[in-house]
């Protein structure tokens, strides 16, 4: 269960990331 967590905090990082940096996507 702490691997879907840590899993899914990834995906939001990578997607804020990517938000925040849209030039580099």
């Amino acid at each position: 269960m702490i691997v879907v967590m840590l899993f899914t905090l990834f995906i939001f990082v990578y997607l804020a990331y990517t938000l925040i940096h849209p030039e580099k996507f």
